[in-house]
């Protein structure tokens, strides 16, 4: 028993001698390793200060190198600075100098002037005196003051320079005449003559034919409530008087007589008449013309070749065929409009586009719902308004003149519109105005002195003037001419143009016995 506790305690005793020799061997193998990093790492550092002493070495002989190159610019830079300093100071010595010289040239130049100038106050005193006394001479000779000798003397040059001015003024403008005349005249006969249009023939009323006069009374209805249905829903006069087979329909607004037109005709072709079957009518004829509207303006956007409109410009241009201007159909005079101011375009190297838009609509402003002032202005921002060029809106707006014209486009928009306007048969005019303005076109004529008898002919298109010989000679002919013309401009408002003609004649009589 003990010797086997004596053998546990000695194994016991080995393995802590082993663990012991065991821990010195692990901590003198560890102690090596740390000394061998130690030491590494010892290396790493120097190595790491040497490359840091190279570089800074290197850096510091590059700074050096840098400094001495930036010192030699500097140097350079001052050595040009100096040298173009000095050169400056001799321009400016040599300018000195020179200014120098220069202000006694000037100053001698000064004082021979004040000499001539006292020499030029003594002559103009002697001058003047001598003039004062010759002055006085003509006053004594030609017993005239100097104020009336003046007064007479350009009386005598203004009426010989008006005489001289006005037979100048008269060659020239029949030099200018003659062959503006005839070029003017090639070209709107050129362009007139490609164009062919009916006379005016609409009216402010249209007539419904009845297949027999009994329907009058179904139209009339009982009491009056199918005329009176159909007056309020179309805002139309229904006119049923003896004339026989036909009703009349009278209305200010062509579109809405157009609607009653169309409504009363399918009434009759259906033969039921009441309130109720009156209603629908009138909104499909509504409908119909508002169909007709947009067909006609497509219609004439394609026979103008005006393309790229605004669909509510379309619609206006198709208003149009509904409406009437002096009994003209607007857009029958639209449509020509535009073809006489293309072909004047043409012929004249203006701008066919901006002419072609312009004249196409140039009175829409006339049929836009709920617009006021002049329809030309009005025609002019609507075409803004829907994306039209400026130039052409200025072309539109400028053809009655309420705005100034800036480009020939404008002028041949307005030539057009009153070729259109003026030509025979285009326009009618009630009798009173016609009458009037005729007699207003003699009573400015009659007020000029030296007019014996005056004339209005070719439907008010010219005046013809006989002047008494001894008052108004050939040269005053031509400044009462223009004199009238630029009144009757100012005064009264007319289509076209309106010629004057001054007829002077001299008559010897004498008798046989």
């Amino acid at each position: 028993m003990n010797s086997t506790i004596a053998g546990a305690l000695v194994g016991l005793l080995v393995a802590v001698i082993f663990s012991f020799i065991a821990y010195y061997l692990v901590r003198n193998k560890e102690k090596r390793l740390e000394e061998s990093k130690r030491q590494e790492i010892e290396k790493i550092r120097q190595e790491i200060a040497r490359e840091f002493d190279a570089e800074r070495k290197d850096l510091l002989l590059q700074t050096k190198d840098e400094a001495l190159r930036l010192r030699q610019d500097v140097e350079q830079e001052a050595r040009e600075q100096r040298a173009e300093l000095q050169r400056l100071e001799r321009r400016l010595a040599q300018k000195e100098e020179a200014l120098d010289k220069q202000t006694a040239i000037l100053e001698a130049r000064e004082e021979s002037l004040r000499e001539k100038d006292r020499s030029l106050d003594e002559e103009r005193n002697t001058l003047s005196a001598r003039l004062d006394q010759c002055r006085e001479d003509l006053q004594t000779i030609a017993r005239l003051s100097r104020d009336q000798a003046r007064t007479r003397l350009m009386k005598e040059i203004e009426a010989e320079t008006r005489h001289e001015a006005a037979h100048l003024i008269h060659q020239i403008e029949e030099e200018a005449k003659g062959e503006g005349e005839r070029r003017a005249r090639g070209i709107v006969t050129t362009a007139i003559q490609r164009l062919a249009v009916d006379h005016v023939s609409e009216t402010t009323v249209s007539v419904v034919p009845l297949p027999s006069d009994d329907i009058k009374g179904r139209i009339i209805g009982r009491e009056g409530r199918n005329i009176r249905t159909f007056e309020t829903l179309t805002g139309v006069d229904v006119i049923i008087d003896d004339t026989p087979e036909a009703v009349v329909l009278s209305a200010f607004d062509p579109v809405r007589r157009e609607i009653a037109r169309v409504a009363l005709t399918n009434l009759i072709i259906d033969g039921r008449i009441h309130p109720t079957r009156i209603e629908e009518m009138v909104a499909k004829a509504q409908e119909e013309v508002e169909a007709n509207i947009r067909k006609a303006g497509e219609e004439a956007v394609l026979e103008t070749g005006v393309t790229g409109l605004h669909p509510e410009l379309v619609e206006l241009v198709g208003r149009m065929r509904y409406r009437l201007s002096y009994g003209q159909n607007l857009l029958d005079h639209s449509i020509e409009v535009c073809q006489i101011g293309a072909n004047l375009a043409a012929e004249v190297g203006a701008n066919l586009n901006i002419v072609r838009r312009a004249c196409l609509l140039h009175d829409v402003g006339k049929v836009a719902p709920g617009t006021e002032g002049p329809h030309a202005l009005v025609s002019r921002d609507l075409m803004l308004r829907y994306g039209e060029s400026p130039a052409a809106a200025h072309a539109a707006g400028a053809h009655h003149n309420e705005i100034e014209h800036e480009r020939i486009e404008d002028v041949l928009v307005q030539m057009a519109d009153a070729i259109s306007a003026a030509r025979p048969g285009a326009r009618r005019e009630a009798l009173e105005s016609y009458v009037r303005r005729l007699q207003k076109l003699e009573t400015i004529a009659d007020s000029f002195p030296g007019v014996e008898k005056t004339y209005a002919v070719q439907a008010g298109r010219e005046i013809r003037l006989i002047v008494k010989p001894e008052i108004v000679d050939d040269i005053a002919a031509t400044l009462l001419a223009r004199k009238i013309a630029h009144r009757i401009e100012e005064e009264m408002e007319f289509p076209g143009q309106i010629k004057v003609t001054v007829i002077r004649e001299t008559r010897a009589i004498d008798y046989a016995k």
